[in-house]
């Protein structure tokens, strides 16, 4: 059997990270075992369905790098198959009319919770043999029901949860078609799965409660048609922020493409969704390939997986770290042109950025850092006071003036620091300090040296001159 696996979001809202870990696991084990990967877009829920939330989703799949093989598939264009299927289970005797109104349903919900009993349809309008069913009213659009099972259990093996069970008396006769004829998720999933060939379908576990109506579904369709199959079925665990409550926004719980927007690299958010649940060993840092290849059910955590940030930034550092420079100079010039800073051909951006993405968590840590080689720092005033006192200012007159004379190389330019330090008998520091805060704006900064080359003699100069004149 060839592996068919599908991603079937609901453009109801953004592509968040849980839906993105959904999508990875789909993928990889579609990639894993040769098969083939479909991307749906559940969009029957018309009041909550908008075009940019689809878009939303087309861009957080593209980032990700997450290629599909087959689709975007949309079931609002499936409808005429929704409905010719429905009418083969109505001819079949698997579906019926229900022709209860509203107000009866209603009616009969109070009633069953005041006796505390689960409130469900009790199968007014389901025909069974010998049952007389009540006269068709007039005025009430009736919707189509399933005639579910009443006896017997409704089973699969989970591929993460293991052995579930439910028996059939706790299901009523689920709703496949509204009174506008319009047919409902479970129904649309179902007729989906089956006509895609699905064989593993991988989700949440927040979808546990639809499986066994789906597995009947399937059933009562297999009886028509015996090439239909019944999938295996995953049901991932939710992902949990660190203190250990359901995911919101403040724990990332945002698009996926905000992670763009706040620095991350795909590669990174990969890396990490792989490891919400899953693992290799030991193993923490791999490819989106690698993944692919090591990827097994077997190793995913029935539990919770929780979501650390710390981690996430870890991992975007060892990216950052690892990337090419050419690209991360194109993401770093348009992040810089976001915050109004354009880039001059000098200094160069490779060189900034080789400076300092070894401390950078994020592309936006980053861009910036190096914001003062493009542009004037503002001069951190308790910095100034604290290093750029009264009796360094003479050093470091005579050190500018030095400067301006010297080869514009990093040894040349430690060199003369190293001459103004011992010449006057002070600690590097005592130089150093006062040029980072003059250069850069602030205290902290890598190697002086380093920095002056990049900024060029007269920007140096320049900003040196600014402080002590």
């Amino acid at each position: 059997m060839i592996v068919r696996t599908r991603f079937a979001p609901s453009p109801t809202g953004f592509l968040h990270i849980g839906g993105a870990r959904t999508a990875l696991f789909s993928w990889a084990f579609a990639k894993k075992h040769g098969g083939t990967f479909i991307l749906r877009i559940e969009d029957t829920d018309v009041a909550r369905s908008t075009p940019e939330a689809v878009q939303a989703i087309l861009d957080g799949m593209q980032w990700l790098g997450l290629d599909y093989d087959e689709g975007p598939f949309y079931q609002m264009q499936r409808m005429d198959r929704y409905k010719q299927v429905i009418q083969t289970m109505l001819d079949a005797g698997s579906a019926y009319y229900c022709y209860s109104s509203k107000e009866e349903l209603d009616a009969l919900r109070e009633q069953q919770m005041a006796n505390k009993k689960k409130p469900r349809y009790e199968g007014k309008w389901r025909p069974e043999a010998g049952k007389v069913l009540p006269a068709v009213p007039k005025d009430v659009p009736p919707v189509i029901r399933f005639k579910n099972p009443q006896d017997g259990v409704v089973a699969w093996d989970d591929m993460v949860k293991g052995r579930i069970e439910i028996s059939n008396s706790e299901l009523d006769d689920l709703i496949i078609a509204r009174a506008d004829g319009t047919p409902t998720y479970n129904f649309c999933v179902v007729v989906d799965d089956s006509d895609m060939g699905i064989t593993q379908v991988i989700r949440g576990d927040d979808h546990v409660n639809n499986t066994p109506r789906q597995i009947n579904l399937l059933k009562a369709l297999a009886e028509i048609d015996s090439t239909i199959i019944v999938p295996q079925y995953a049901h991932l665990s939710m992902i949990l922020g660190n203190d250990g409550q359901k995911l919101s926004k403040r724990h990332g719980a945002v698009s996926v493409m905000q992670y763009d927007e706040d620095g991350y690299l795909p590669e990174a958010v990969i890396n990490y969704l792989a490891r919400l649940g899953w693992s290799h060993g030991d193993e923490e840092v791999f490819s989106k390939q690698q993944f692919a290849e090591w990827f097994d059910l077997d190793h995913i955590t029935p539990s919770a997986a929780q979501f650390n940030t710390e981690k996430l930034n870890w991992l975007n550092n060892h990216y950052i770290k690892a990337a090419n420079l050419e690209v991360l100079a194109k993401d770093i010039t348009q992040r810089l042109g976001r915050m109004g800073i354009a880039i001059a051909t000098q200094p160069a951006i490779k060189e900034a950025i080789a400076l300092y993405r070894d401390r950078a968590n994020t592309l936006n840590e980053l861009a910036q850092s190096i914001a003062y080689f493009y542009s004037k720092p503002q001069i951190d005033e308790v910095a100034k006071e604290k290093h750029i006192t009264a009796d360094i200012l003479p050093v470091l007159n005579t050190l500018a003036t030095q400067l301006v004379s010297i080869d514009w190389t990093v040894e040349a330019i430690h060199a003369a620091i190293e001459y103004a330090v011992t010449s006057n008998a002070l600690k590097f520091p005592k130089v150093a300090m006062p040029l980072r805060v003059m250069l850069t704006g602030g205290a902290q900064s890598p190697s002086i040296d380093a920095v002056m080359a990049i900024l060029g003699k007269d920007e140096v100069l320049a900003r040196m001159n600014m402080t002590l004149n």
